[in-house]
């Protein structure tokens, strides 16, 4: 299939999403879905790196936290059309994740996940110190009672934002899948030293890799303030974004676009109704017996049970 058809079958398939949400008429179903939604957009972004790369990334809380709170700085400074501002903390948290590639990525294996722990909580110290975005204390946001240019209230804004954002990211990952960048982070993945041998620049891929992956966690993390209404750092870089942001690619399948989705929407799913139904307590449970349960009976994720 062409990208261009692609890119229509996506559009086609979130307007429907879109539609189905408001027949049902229930704001639940758009704080529900908006968080869903953000986690496909963070399970491609990290599957980028992970999962086309091979390099674990567990510093997700900070590019997802960076782009948070430049829109907080953003909010107080000169406030702005929220896709503007998803642009311009995307644009930060890919810069960061540039700096941070050039510095760890000759690193390799568990040293490389490592340093982007240690990343997250030097990003995490310097905004717990950071008075103007509210420190310790965190900052409250006051979040529109209208959007622009929508007939609706500002949490269905945000989910039909989330939902754009979550087309542009698969979109973008399922073209890189199939392109010559693709092929190189493939050939990363599977053997690095031969990929170097045979005249692959690894550095510039993982570097790009690096890049379109912060960038993207950035632009997920970038309308959270307006969604919560309050941002702290304990809430910002919140361990859960790290766990099902790596858990989710792991149980839908690493090596396709398609697996993040999969797994996206099955844990994300499963989350929100255990919320309302038992108790917010048990997300972190949940994932934690499904990537077990998936490590044990499928190494390769849902999508390798239907591969040779």
């Amino acid at each position: 299939m062409r990208n261009t058809t692609f890119i229509l079958l996506l559009i086609l398939v979130a307007g429907a999403v879109f539609g189905i949400a408001r027949l049902i008429n229930n704001a639940y179903v758009f704080f529900a879905g908006y968080v869903v939604l953000q986690y496909v957009v963070l399970a491609t972004a990290w599957n980028i790196l992970g999962g086309y790369t091979g390099y674990v990334n567990f510093g997700i809380a900070a590019f997802f936290a960076m782009g948070a709170y430049t829109t907080v700085v953003l909010h107080k400074i000169a406030p702005m059309p929220l896709p503007l501002m998803m642009l311009i903390g995307g644009g930060v948290s890919g810069v960061i994740g540039l700096g941070t590639g050039y510095l760890t990525l000759r690193l390799r294996g568990t040293y490389f996940a490592i340093a982007t722990l240690a990343m997250a909580v030097v990003v995490q110290t310097l905004i717990t110190n950071w008075s103007f975005v509210g420190g310790s204390r965190g900052a409250y946001i006051v979040r529109p009672a209208e959007a622009p240019f929508f007939a609706g209230d500002y949490i269905q804004y945000l989910f039909l934002v989330m939902l754009g954002l979550s087309v542009i990211s698969v979109a973008i990952a399922r073209a890189i899948e199939h392109s010559r960048l693709g092929y190189g982070f493939a050939a990363i993945r599977d053997d690095e030293g031969a990929a170097e041998a045979s005249g692959v620049p690894t550095l510039r891929l993982k570097l790009i890799a690096t890049a379109l992956s912060g960038g993207f966690m950035g632009m997920a993390g970038a309308p959270l303030p307006y969604y919560v209404t309050y941002l702290d750092p304990a809430s910002g870089f919140s361990l859960s974004y790290a766990v099902n942001t790596i858990a989710m690619p792991l149980i839908g399948g690493t090596e396709s676009w398609f697996g993040p989705i999969i797994g996206a929407v099955l844990l994300g799913t499963l989350q929100q109704v255990a919320t309302v139904t038992i108790s917010s307590a048990l997300s972190l449970l949940i994932v934690g017996l499904l990537l077990v349960a998936f490590v044990i009976a499928a190494p390769k994720g849902i999508l390798g049970w239907f591969k040779r």
